[in-house]
């Protein structure tokens, strides 16, 4: 058996298609001890019930059956509540470990850590950008629009780091937490349905004096699943939603009341234009 502390995986599931079960299949090849509790969305695919069926002999696999879809926030919270590691690794269906995947990412958390990502990738090997983020300050999107530097910031332009790098946001398709941190910070906002929960994470845990690391050694594959493919106006329905309350929690300039109606009235206004695209693509 592997020695060490025992880490949580949590896995939420909404319809999310077939790289599930590799999914779990990785998760479980982990070379430090695990958990892995699947908590499910209300999902019709059938996929819940399979891995319950075919990991009912093994103690290290749960899964939670939500009803309803309560959202992803909701859903990761309540599969924490019921979890027994001192470490939760929170992980789309869609992501693929490697065995020294948690290990080599718990290697750079420190008393000061809250959260550490990970470099996530296409099937090419390509890092995708949103691995690390900046916040999404107002002044900061007026200032690219305009071709300004605007403020300094974190620097995330350039490839990817090599080793442990500070920044402001990480991917929430895949985040290491030690439980203290998570309880500290009452998990994630269940005000975000769907979309910008990671985003809020990180901005109240260094809000809250800790740190967010990206592990820029640690690449794990992810697949861009299939919840968003099936149900893509839903999707974007509470993106735009989760955009604009992200703002209003965070963003210095949404004290403005002017600016907090333009920069509404934009948003749902740039999810109306996207509506006709994505009913197209969904028939095809």
């Amino acid at each position: 058996m592997n020695a060490g502390p025992l880490t949580s995986i949590v896995i939420v599931l909404a319809d999310s298609g077939p790289l599930t079960r590799e999914c779990v299949e990785h998760a479980l090849a982990s070379d430090v001890p695990v958990e892995v509790l699947i908590v499910d969305n209300g999902s019709t695919d059938g996929i819940p019930e399979s891995l319950d069926r075919a990991w009912a002999d093994d103690d290290r696999v749960r899964v939670i059956y939500n009803r309803a879809n309560l959202g992803f926030g909701a859903a990761v919270n309540r599969g924490v509540a019921q979890s027994h590691g001192i470490r939760v690794l929170v992980l789309n269906p869609d992501c693929l470990i490697e065995p020294d995947t948690i290990r080599r990412m718990a290697s750079h958390m420190d008393v000061h850590t809250a959260i550490v990502g990970a470099v996530v990738c296409d099937a090419d090997g390509r890092p995708d950008p949103a691995s690390r983020r900046r916040d999404p300050l107002l002044k900061r999107s007026l200032a690219t629009k305009l071709g300004r530097k605007g403020d300094a910031g974190i620097d995330i332009r350039g490839p990817m780091p090599d080793g442990a790098e500070e920044v402001e946001i990480v991917s929430g398709a895949i985040l290491l937490m030690p439980r203290d941190a998570f309880d500290r910070l009452h998990g994630f906002d269940e005000s975000f349905f769907l979309h910008c929960e990671d985003m809020d994470l990180c901005r109240r845990a260094r809000d809250g004096g800790y740190k967010v690391i990206l592990a820029g050694d640690v690449r794990v594959l992810h697949g861009k699943g299939g919840s968003s493919r099936h149900r893509p106006v839903f999707v974007s329905r509470h993106k735009h939603r989760s955009m604009y309350l992200w703002f209003s929690r965070h963003d210095p300039a949404a004290r403005n009341a002017m600016v907090r109606t333009l920069v509404r009235l934009g948003i749902w206004t740039h999810f109306a234009l996207k509506i006709p695209g994505q009913l197209l693509r969904k028939r095809r």
